[in-house]
């Protein structure tokens, strides 16, 4: 169970060691991310909807997998991490990114 985001599908814990992502669409769609790197922050940030990931698992046996939706996301989010990316730098609209309580605020008054 997910406990940050309890509404999301359950992603099995991975280790995934020398990744590959695969696009399996050109379509994107936007979700809202937080990142412990950013802490309190959100921002909308546009992801592909649908990927194959392959690479090793701790014993070195090979993984792959497709994951669509939430699953893809998180695994681009992570693996942005190892190319030294943060989700703020993908976000097209910083009207968009923000502190979570300031963020909840104009949402709930909308």
């Amino acid at each position: 169970e997910n406990q940050r985001y309890p509404e999301m599908q359950s992603i099995p814990m991975t280790v995934l060691i020398n990744p590959e992502i695969e696009l399996l669409t050109s379509e994107m769609e936007s979700g809202w991310e937080g990142c412990l790197s950013v802490p309190g922050m959100r921002g909308l940030v546009p992801r592909y909807r649908q990927i194959r990931y392959r690479g090793f698992d701790q014993n070195g046996k090979k993984i792959e997998r497709e994951a669509e939706g939430f699953h893809a996301r998180v695994v681009q989010h992570e693996l942005d991490h190892l190319n030294g990316i943060l989700y703020p730098q993908r976000i097209e609209d910083m009207r968009m990114f923000g502190f979570e309580q300031e963020l909840a605020g104009e949402t709930d008054s909308a």
